[in-house]
């Protein structure tokens, strides 16, 4: 751990190591002490290192992946503070403390490798506030059943039938298209279109969290839920402050299921975004009229975006489990807020290490095919920048990753995992790649 990690550690923390000795005597001094559910404290610490070997590239642009090779790392340290306003209503404040790059500065993949890499980085920690939000739950009857605590969860209990409002700053995928096996870049896989539904360009800033209000309506077997959510003042620009000019309209259905005993969940999801934006045939059209390169800034008006993902989850044994993921979006228009990905599937299977003696190990195995529309297709050969890729030409095949990772629970509170991708058609350029990339990963909760 570098020196001013060490430091950063101790400001928030008021330790300087973290070895066993001294993460044990607070934890014996917090089972002695009476539950209280009344406030929670968490955090937890993150760290990805991932590389990729030089690989086969004619030719490179602007928002290209760096064809010679390169290793970088990112770093998180977030702090969940709650506090229970009353028997039914919580307070939640997330300070983060952020340092590092993605690949290539996160650019170049659209479904790019690390959900623990943000659009912008930084060489030294900086300290910012991406979660201040209030929920409220009004119990609506059934059975009374037992909350854990965990981060942005004070303990406590809460009817089977319920209605959960939150308000306030936070990430639209808090809530919206989870998924138990491939949701968790800090715990499962790392790959955007992996973790998320590729298609699903839902609001958010550079750092992936935005303002809104969310619904959710729970009754026996279903929990519907709404939302209303800030998009950026232009694409993929930083959230300042609420401004409900430039929104997003999000619903979600979801049905638990049993198969054989086993629990499942199935989810659909819409989405609507509202906001100046461009279509891709007019920044073409533009650039053949004026001999320019497409350029999307140059002909945006308002209008809408929508699209849709379906969200499977299912267990199949005590220690298997599969998901799958299939959305889509409309492919007329520039990508606003995520990344550049109109059709994509997804699926995989994470299975729990006690087959071969390691219970508290992870194994899982995926795949992502990520495609773009007609239009995209023309902006982005005719040499168009987008979101996170732009190679200054393009030979069109969908992009094709595989990724597997390995997670050993080394304590309690720490776990290593290794992360391997392989991405076929890097930003849908044939042209381009294959890549390999590489990763490992330590986190830690306290």
């Amino acid at each position: 751990m570098t020196s001013r990690w060490r430091a950063v550690m101790t400001l928030m923390f008021g330790v300087a190591t973290m070895s066993d000795a001294a993460v044990a005597q607070p934890a014996r001094e917090e089972a002695a002490a009476p539950e209280s559910d009344a406030w929670a404290f968490h955090a937890q610490l993150t760290n990805v290192t991932q590389q990729h070997p030089p690989f086969h590239a004619p030719y490179s642009g602007a928002n290209s992946l760096i064809a010679n090779g390169r290793t970088e790392e990112t770093t998180d340290l977030t702090v969940y503070a709650g506090a229970a306003l009353g028997p039914n209503t919580e307070l939640w404040l997330n300070p983060e403390v952020d340092q590092g790059f993605g690949l290539s500065n996160t650019l170049g993949l659209a479904g790019f490798s690390s959900g623990e890499a943000y659009k912008v980085g930084a060489n030294e920690p900086y300290l910012r506030l991406p979660r201040l939000f209030l929920r409220h739950v009004v119990p609506l009857g059934g059975d009374v059943q037992p909350v854990e605590g965990a981060p942005n969860q004070v303990a406590g209990s809460r009817t089977a039938d319920n209605f959960v409002v939150t308000l306030g700053k936070f990430s639209v995928v808090d809530i919206f298209d989870q998924n138990v096996y491939a949701h968790d870049p800090r715990g499962d896989f790392l790959n955007w279109s992996i973790i998320d539904a590729g298609a699903f360009d839902y609001a958010a800033d550079s750092w992936g969290f935005t303002y809104g209000l969310a619904g959710e309506l729970t009754r026996g077997q279903w929990t519907m839920r709404a939302g209303f959510f800030q998009l950026s003042p232009k694409p993929n620009g930083k959230v300042i402050h609420p401004d409900g000019h430039k929104f997003e309209l999000v619903g979600e259905a979801e049905r638990r299921l049993d198969w054989s005993g086993h629990p499942g969940k199935a989810r659909l999801l819409v989405f609507g975004n509202r906001a100046p934006m461009a279509r891709y045939d007019d920044a073409v059209d533009l650039a053949r009229a004026t001999g320019d390169i497409p350029d999307v800034s140059l002909v945006r008006h308002a209008a809408w975006r929508a699209g849709a993902a379906i969200n499977i989850e299912q267990e199949i044994a005590s220690d298997v489990g599969v998901f799958a993921r299939a959305s889509v979006n409309d492919g007329s228009k520039e990508a606003y807020e995520f990344t550049e990905i109109n059709q994509s599937f997804s699926g995989g299977v994470s299975l729990k290490g006690q087959r071969w003696g390691r219970e508290n190990d992870t194994l899982g195995l995926a795949v992502a095919l990520n495609a773009l529309s007609r239009s995209a297709r023309d902006y982005f050969s005719a040499g168009g920048l987008g979101i996170l890729i732009g190679d200054g030409a393009l030979s069109y095949t969908g992009e094709r990753i595989f990724e597997s990772y390995y997670s050993i629970k080394l304590r309690k509170w720490l776990t290593f995992a290794v992360d391997y991708q392989h991405v076929v058609n890097p930003a849908h350029n044939a042209d381009r790649g294959p890549v390999n990339i590489w990763a490992v990963r330590f986190h830690m909760e306290l």
